[in-house]
Parts: structure tokens; C-alpha cells; sequence
């Protein structure tokens, strides 16, 4: 693919961009744009996760599975992160769930915005196992080639950096992380916080203290997970 990505992931992922799984992903996505179809993020937003966060700066992963495949206000809610939607759009199921957990864990506000971005900017990688979908068919580009790639991208991270924290909620996930080296890295596992199993033991989790205590004896910065207001994040996008 010769879409735009971080140099410092072409670096460890060139190769991969030219392998013959991602030839014919490449193809199967073009063909589907040619007969017309919608595909979800944008194209240019495809890497969006891996743009917004350098290799190097990357302490923590969250991992989902698709994008959203809703159109949302118009342009689709997806914009290639994990869990996050854009500003104006509105805050989906399993994200205010997250932040059900999140502000009883940690005592903070309950954002009223689903963009995530602020979390990437504090090295949070918000990665999907498939990182593109057809509108209104969920996991419809499962089985394309995606999982492949997104399989190096966790083995890249835990071969070459250390003290990680990967949060990996629901099977799917946790079956993506089965080979994170759990010596090197500390991975949090949980029910996935959908409407359907977030009552399984997603609340309670506490994974959002348990991450910023093990980043901090690593002696890095915990995440700083409360979000700025939805008219803060629009008028800073303006």
C-alpha cells in the first residue's frame, strides 16, 4: 500500500506494505470502491492509529476489532481508531462504557465526546484487529489480509520495546494477544465493554489505574485519560 504512514512504522513494517497478502488486500479494497461500495475510515485514514502514534512513543495499546460501519452524520463515524468516533458524532455503547469504568476507577468526569485522539496523543496505540469495513456490514472485510498485518504490528512492538501495557478486552482480542511476552509487558484482559458483556466482569476491571501504575514503575508518564469537552475538541479542530 502506498498510503501515507509514519516513518518511523515503515521502518519496522516496510516489508510487510509489500507482501502479497497486502497486493491482494490492496486489490480486493480498490475493487470494492470501483463497484461503488462505501468502505469505512476514509482511505486516507486507514493507518490513522499508527500515524498518530510513533513506534517509539507508543506505552500502552488498546485493541478493538472492526470500525465502526455506521455513516454516522454523514462521512462515517470511523476515523481509524480503535473504540473512538469524530467529534460531532455521538458516543457509541461499548465507548460509554468504557467510561462508565474509567471515571469510577479513576474519580474523573465522564467525557461527553467520542474522539479518543487526546488519548493517542499520550502514546495510547487505539488499534483494530480489521482496520476497514463495508458500511452497515459489520465485520465484512474480516479474513482480507488485515489480521496479518495487525499480527506484525503487535509482534513488532512486543520483540522490540519493553514495559508495554496491552489491554485486551473481549476473546477476540485477548486470542489477537495470546503471544505478547507477559516477562516484558503487562497485559490486562477483560470481558469486551459492549452492552451485551460489560456486566461479565468489564466493570470492576480497573484497568485504567492498573496501567498508569505499571507506566509508572516503568518510570514513564501515566496516561492522562480525561478528555477535553466536545466544544473544546471542535473549536481546536477549527
Amino acid at each position: 500500500m502506498t498510503l501515507p504512514l509514519n516513518h518511523s512504522w515503515r521502518e519496522m513494517l516496510g516489508p510487510e506494505l509489500d507482501a502479497p497478502y497486502m497486493q491482494a488486500l490492496t486489490a480486493f479494497l480498490t475493487a470494492e470502491r470501483a463497484v461503488g461500495k462505501t468502505i469505512y475510515p476514509q482511505e486516507a485514514d486507514y493507518f490513522a492509529a499508527l500515524n498518530a502514534v510513533p513506534f517509539a512513543d507508543v506505552k500502552l495499546v488498546i485493541l478493538g476489532q472492526d470500525p465502526y460501519h455506521g455513516e454516522g452524520s454523514g462521512a462515517g463515524q470511523a476515523h481509524g481508531l480503535s473504540f473512538s468516533v469524530k467529534p460531532n458524532e455521538k458516543v457509541p455503547p461499548s465507548l460509554k462504557n468504557i467510561y462508565k469504568e474509567m471515571a469510577e476507577d479513576l474519580g474523573i468526569t465522564q467525557p461527553d465526546t467520542g474522539y479518543l485522539m487526546p488519548w493517542a496523543e499520550e502514546g495510547v496505540l487505539l488499534l483494530n484487529a480489521v482496520l476497514t469495513v463495508e458500511a452497515h456490514k459489520a465485520a465484512s472485510h474480516q479474513g482480507k489480509g488485515w489480521e496479518s498485518f495487525t499480527d506484525k504490528i503487535i509482534e513488532v512492538l512486543n520483540a522490540e520495546r519493553e514495559g508495554l501495557v496491552f489491554i485486551l478486552w473481549g476473546a477476540g482480542a485477548q486470542k489477537k494477544g495470546a503471544k505478547i511476552d507477559r516477562a516484558r509487558h503487562l497485559v490486562l484482559e477483560g470481558p469486551h465493554p459492549s452492552p451485551l458483556s460489560a456486566y461479565r466482569g468489564f466493570f470492576g476491571c480497573k484497568h485504567f489505574s492498573q496501567a498508569n501504575a505499571y507506566l509508572a514503575a516503568q518510570g514513564k508518564a501515566p496516561v492522562d485519560w480525561q478528555l477535553p469537552s466536545a466544544s473544546n475538541q471542535l473549536s481546536l479542530l477549527d
